[in-house]
């Protein structure tokens, strides 16, 4: 289905069918209200085991992104998407984007040296969040610079 891919043997197989997931949340590829996938549907597409799937989807329900509708399965929960992307966006502020700063500033590279790429989420409003995680990680590169 739509979270084909390859395994890595660093991380439990639930957590990367959660993450996968997020992905497609995050993307809007999950839309709000529709239908996640059904757990016997991804248990048999990608040869894992059912458990595997529910503690995945259950990681999901616990963080709001998904909600069981009794009867009818698992849905993509209402702002699942916004609470995904602050998620996120936190997360890289706080343990992926301090590494980068260091690999530029180890490399010797000038903020005018760095390419110029394109802002803002994939998926159907790019507009959405468009320079907002630049403008917050000024403040985190100014403090890596006084190190």
């Amino acid at each position: 289905m739509t979270l084909q891919g390859n395994w890595n043997s660093r991380e439990p197989i639930y957590r990367q069918l959660r993450d996968r997931a997020a992905e497609k949340i995050l993307d809007g590829l999950w839309p709000e209200g529709e239908a996640a996938p059904s757990v016997r549907t991804i248990s048999n597409e990608l040869r894992v085991n059912p458990i595997t799937v529910s503690r995945a989807w259950q990681m999901l329900v616990d963080e709001q992104l998904l909600e069981m509708r009794r009867g009818l399965g698992m849905y993509v929960a209402a702002g699942a998407r916004e609470r995904l992307r602050e998620a996120e966006r936190s997360r890289f502020l706080e343990r992926e984007w301090p590494a980068i700063l260091k690999r530029v500033a180890r490399l010797g590279l000038k903020l005018n040296e760095l390419p110029q790429a394109p802002f803002g989420p994939p998926g159907p409003s790019a507009q959405h969040g468009g320079g907002a995680g630049r403008d917050q990680a000024k403040p985190d590169k100014a403090k890596a610079e006084k190190r």
